[in-house]
């Protein structure tokens, strides 16, 4: 297995960028190690290195992959993410604790939260709803990244018009905190269930709009018609 984690550091390394290194660091406010290169030259690298990869057992999958998250680099952790979504029939609801633990050590920036959660999280969900539950512990945790974590795993099973009594429960756990980056999250799950609950969600938002933090109520409506907008974002 190591001959394959240096193959894709070695990958990441030759296509790596210094312009696009310093480029990609200007979307972050926190500190974020990165090799420098486009999204799809990430996927083009995991991609290729699939091949071998997918022949492994699961258990040997998910060991490359902490491997990977271990280093703490952008790139690596994308590429993890990658073959975990290929894995998607092989995924299972005790592997939930692997993502658990994963969010809780690695994650600490918003592109690889999102990009973890939306999919293996997400799809994870909603194959098995019991998990709900544990989105909602998350949102009592003192680690932003977790926090978020629980509301933007919820992005695609919103879009999809499901679990919206518990995308409700879960703004209201996050609707009083300060932190921008969790306010973006439920303020994004909220604007993903509007898709396919508008009233609902509008009126939610009205129903909370004097105590929901202004960053989260404009994403929560800004896929609303504008006469609606204006309603949401007017003071008692």
């Amino acid at each position: 297995m190591n001959h394959v984690i240096y193959k894709v550091r070695e990958d990441l390394r030759l296509n790596s960028s210094e312009k696009a290194r310093i480029s990609g660091e200007r979307f972050f406010k926190e500190e974020v190690k990165l090799y420098g290169m486009k999204a799809s030259v990430i996927r083009a690298i995991a991609a290729e290195n699939w091949i071998e990869v997918k022949t492994y057992p699961k258990t040997d999958i998910f060991l490359i992959c902490e491997e990977l998250w271990r280093s703490g680099y952008f790139e690596e952790a994308a590429v993890a993410i990658e073959w975990i979504i290929r894995m998607e029939k092989k995924i299972t609801a005790e592997d939930f604790l692997i993502f658990e633990r994963w969010i809780h050590q690695y994650v600490s920036n918003w592109a690889i939260c999102d990009t973890l959660c939306n999919h293996p999280v997400g799809d994870l969900v909603m194959k098995h709803p019991e998990l709900l539950a544990d989105l909602k512990k998350w949102t009592q945790s003192p680690n932003r990244w977790v926090k978020r974590a629980s509301a933007v795993s919820l992005i695609v099973p919103a879009r999809k018009g499901l679990f919206l009594p518990h995308i409700f429960e879960i703004a209201e756990l996050l609707m009083t905190g300060r932190d921008d980056m969790v306010q973006k999250g439920y303020g994004w799950m909220l604007k993903a269930a509007s898709e396919a609950h508008r009233e609902e969600v509008f009126c939610f938002v009205v129903n909370h709009k004097e105590k929901m933090p202004r960053t989260a109520l404009r994403y929560a409506i800004e896929k609303m018609p504008e006469e609606m907008r204006r309603t949401a974002m007017a003071r008692g």
